[in-house]
């Protein structure tokens, strides 16, 4: 679908929500392109995807209220909450930091703000994209190993999990309250548990620590481990529908856009350059006959890997986002909301 198609469609009666719906409406300050549009690598079979970010009101402002996300299930349309964005965007969330990358003419929609935030889009990059990108891009790995097997051995499971639960680890300091580096340590050890060859292992040092703070995280720890067995109930489903090149797709293009953020400090969504890759790989070329990924892609994903630990040793990144600065940006757009300003 081209983007004259896209524009007509979205001015269309099937999506007058986002022009009269209650959160909706003139306090949309940016639509465009998501998913596989946005990406440059649809095909004819492609959906549409929309997201964009709406202005709090005065009230949500004024009592800390905040509705997060409108989504329209039947158009694909995510809507944004100013205030979650921001939230979201600080931790360099790979869903929301690909809205402030998109190719011009893939913003159906830009606001004064809008263009405000695209303009302070550097303010949110850091060194925590390894960790949120490296987050979603371990889960998929995941994915893909269990359907290049039958099964998954125990071991590679448990280094798996691990790695994606010290990628959490890494926003808790941002979530909760501070703790000394070395008071939660994960590692994986000989198992204790019957049939288990090794399992994942905790030493916690922690003391006058908020209670909710810690019942928060152990929340967060447990429920990951969990969620472990439900993907692998997806995965079959996944099996049966052919999705595998298209997950094994989204795959590089996660790395392909961390290593943008750690070694230009770019946020590329289009890609462009590396289109023939990922369509190569969306349709099919990486995969053997039964369907599964071939060794030629995990040594491509090890290659990957390898060049995000060297570029986040050598990132020019902060650490952390320029909280201040964001602050700021946030006040003054909350400031003039309040205020009643017309130009926003």
């Amino acid at each position: 679908m081209k983007i004259e198609e896209i524009r007509r469609k979205v001015a269309s009666k099937e999506y007058d929500f986002l022009r009269k719906g209650e959160c909706l409406g003139d306090r949309v300050i940016l639509l465009g392109l998501g998913g596989s549009h946005a990406y440059g690598t649809n095909n004819e079979n492609s959906d549409l995807d929309i997201r964009g970010c709406a202005l709090n009101s005065r009230r949500e402002i004024l009592l800390h209220e905040d509705p997060g996300q409108f989504v329209d299930e039947e158009t694909d349309t995510v809507i944004y909450s100013f205030d979650k964005l921001i939230s979201l965007l600080s931790n360099v969330n790979p869903n929301t930091i690909e809205m402030l990358g998109l190719k011009p003419e893939h913003y159906l929609y830009v606001s004064q703000v809008g263009q405000e935030l695209l303009d302070h889009k550097r303010l949110f990059l850091s060194k925590k994209a390894v960790h949120s990108f490296g987050s979603y891009a371990n889960q998929q790995l995941y994915r893909l190993r269990q359907k290049s097997a039958s099964t998954m051995k125990q071991k590679e499971l448990e280094e798996h999990i691990l790695k994606t639960l010290e990628h959490m680890q890494t926003d808790f300091s941002s979530k909760y309250s501070d703790m000394p580096h070395d008071s939660m340590k994960l590692y994986i050890d000989q198992a204790v548990q019957e049939g288990y060859d090794t399992e994942i292992f905790m030493d916690v040092r922690l003391t006058h620590y908020p209670l909710r703070d810690y019942c928060s995280m152990w929340g967060e720890l447990q429920n990951t481990v969990k969620s472990y067995g439900k993907i692998g109930k997806r995965n079959a489903h996944a099996l049966t529908h052919n999705k595998i090149g298209k997950h094994s797709m989204h795959l590089i293009r996660l790395y392909l856009m961390c290593l943008d953020l750690l070694e230009k400090g770019e946020i590329v969504t289009f890609r462009e350059q590396e289109h023939d890759l990922l369509m190569d790989i969306r349709d099919g070329k990486y995969l053997d006959e039964s369907g599964k990924p071939v060794v030629e892609f995990f040594e491509m994903v090890h290659d990957l890997e390898k060049r995000v630990d060297y570029a986040m040793e050598h990132t020019d990144l902060p650490d952390t986002p320029n909280y201040e600065e964001i602050d700021e940006f946030v006040m003054s757009v909350n400031e003039r909301i309040v205020q009643g300003d017309e130009n926003l």
